[in-house]
């Protein structure tokens, strides 16, 4: 089997800021995988379409089973993969997971049985980005209001979620953007942050956990404010209080505060997420299997997590098809934690993405059997494309 063209396409996800990048690799034997580059949102997509187009003749009449081969092709001789960069990890993510699509395909067996087993049969999971609402997709209005985000929670916990992630410090009280912490957290500051996590907790009552998401907006002194603002509450862990380049003051915001942090989404490949372990920075990995470096690195990635005794939630807010790549990697992590399920994956205009909809049930998810990643593009998907490339050899 040779890999004969790869397909790029730059999706309509139904808003500007939301423009998911997803390839599809075709073999000669009629048989072709779908794959995700994770930087959907914000200003990355066009990004990781460019890159996509530049990555894809280093695959071209290549095996594609011979993932682990390509991946370090890929990784090695691009020159700049070896950087760990977002934008050219998620090209060879969106690759890595389309071999692995076809890997399951030939075979006519899921992803999760290549990696080893299904041993999660049901994934707990949590509703995210509540400070976005929880309906059909982000509502940019709801998240200062501590009434708002106290709704979005209790109607999330009524549809079956016992846990729910809210970024408490995205809006001020006025409703513009509060953008970076820095510094101690006035008096001020710190009584609408707790009020805002007051209203929640009482909203859902005690039996549901909270998340804290900082989205990498507090530094030093204000995270470490912010976690003691929210720890009588019950948070269940903190994500991204910093930026993750600075190991030293994840372990300090954890060892202070003696709230778990989380994060991953912004890191690249096994040994950035190694220096993170060896720092004692996380003790909840994010890894994004879009972005990380693919099916194969995540689960590199998850299992050097075990070795440290660190719990994996892998990052998910992408269109269908990264969905059900996580969800087939879920399954066989033995330090598995909790499935995110993010405001987006609700959209009707994302979900119409995928040839399958496979939501959450009471706060949990199901892994598909379907062979490879159990998932496909939909013809609406491929007819509505932003920008459509094709490249083959000799191009």
């Amino acid at each position: 089997m040779k890999i004969t063209e790869v397909e790029i396409f730059l999706l309509d996800g139904g808003r500007p800021t939301w423009r998911p990048i997803v390839c599809r690799v075709h073999t000669d034997e009629g048989i072709y995988g779908c794959g995700e580059a994770c930087l959907a949102f914000d200003e990355a997509a066009h990004g990781a379409f460019g890159m996509l187009r530049e990555i894809a003749p280093m695959v071209l009449g290549r095996d594609p089973m011979d993932n682990e081969v390509l991946w370090d092709h890929m990784f090695h001789d691009s020159f700049w993969g070896q950087g760990g960069g977002g934008v050219i990890l998620s090209a060879i993510s969106a690759i890595d997971i389309a071999l692995w699509d076809i890997r399951g395909k030939a075979l006519g067996v899921p992803v999760w049985r290549l990696l080893g087993g299904k041993r999660n049969l049901r994934l707990r999971a949590y509703a995210s980005q509540l400070q976005f609402g929880w309906g059909d997709g982000m509502v940019f209005d709801k998240g200062y209001r501590a009434e708002d985000l106290a709704q979005s929670a209790a109607a999330a916990a009524a549809e079956g979620f016992d846990a729910v992630k809210i970024n408490f410090i995205t809006y001020r009280e006025d409703g513009s953007r509060w953008g970076f912490l820095r510094g101690p957290l006035s008096l001020e500051t710190k009584h609408i942050i707790e009020k805002r996590i007051r209203a929640v907790r009482e909203a859902v009552g005690p039996e549901v956990d909270i998340l804290l998401e900082n989205h990498a907006r507090t530094d030093r002194v204000s995270a470490a404010d912010l976690a003691e603002v929210a720890k009588p509450y019950g948070i269940l862990f903190m994500e991204e209080p910093t930026t993750p380049m600075l190991t030293d003051t994840c372990r300090e915001i954890h060892q202070r505060s003696g709230i778990p942090i989380a994060g991953g989404e912004r890191v690249y490949g096994r040994w950035h997420f190694l220096n993170l372990f060896q720092a004692g920075a996380f003790q909840v990995a994010q890894p994004d299997i879009g972005i990380c470096g693919g099916i194969t690195e995540a689960k590199k990635i998850s299992d050097m997590a075990h070795a440290f005794d660190i719990s994996v939630q892998p990052h998910l807010c992408a269109s269908p098809i990264a969905m059900a790549a996580t969800l087939q990697l879920e399954a066989v992590l033995p330090n598995f934690f909790i499935h995110e399920h993010h405001v987006t994956a609700r959209s009707q205009a994302n979900r119409s993405l995928g040839l399958y909809d496979d939501q959450q049930s009471a706060g949990y998810c199901t892994v598909p059997d379907r062979p490879g990643i159990g998932q496909d593009l939909s013809e609406k998907a491929i007819r509505t494309a932003l920008a459509h490339v094709t490249v083959r050899e000799g191009d």
